[in-house]
């Protein structure tokens, strides 16, 4: 059930099937349907999370109730609340499934433990980080780079059997547009 947490692990660093059994132990698995939240912004819940099966969208949610959305994750990626789940702070994002999902979570305090147990977890978890703030810096230049267009085409080009599943306002949200304009970007490609 859980080969493609390990194969993610192991395309960084090996693992022995003890050193496996370790890291099955201190996960969870969580079913959540279309809908339901993983992480409630302001909340004092987060999770370093690897998608099984499923979407995902990070959003926060405006002082005027309006929704922007951050990121989308999808299966057999990691997501995660980085300041929050690092410093113990206030969540900053919803993370809600788009899809009926599955996603294997660790807890902070198991993630410590871990690095206990499998030391060279914490050789993983570097390789994480770095790519997690890749991703952040990337969405940035992108955001301040790039039209609107051009980002719609990208990700409909990184990710062309997801972006179907995705509806218009949180896409829209996603590029920084309006609906008539997604609308639009839509028809011109």
């Amino acid at each position: 059930m859980y080969k493609n947490l390990r194969l993610s692990i192991e395309r960084k660093i090996p693992l022995t099937d003890q050193e496996w059994n370790f890291i099955v132990e201190k996960a969870e698995f969580i079913k959540l349907k279309k809908n339901e939240f993983l992480q409630i912004q302001n909340s004092n819940s987060s999770y370093e999370g690897f998608i099984l099966k499923g979407a995902f969208k990070t959003y926060i949610l405006n002082d005027n109730g309006t929704e922007s959305v951050i990121f989308f994750s999808f299966e057999n990626e990691w997501m995660c609340d980085l300041e929050s789940f690092y410093h113990q702070k206030p969540t900053t994002y919803n993370i809600k499934a788009i899809e009926d999902s599955e996603i294997l979570v660790i807890s902070k305090t198991n993630k410590a433990i871990l690095f206990e147990q499998v030391p060279k977890l914490i050789q993983f978890h570097i390789i994480m980080v770095e790519k997690a703030n890749i991703a952040i810096q990337q969405r940035l230049i992108d955001v301040l780079n790039k039209t609107s267009k051009q980002r719609y085409l990208e990700f409909i080009e990184k990710h062309p059997q997801k972006a179907d599943k995705i509806n218009n306002r949180n896409l829209s949200s996603y590029l920084g547009v309006s609906h008539e304009f997604l609308s639009k970007i839509k028809k011109r490609c």
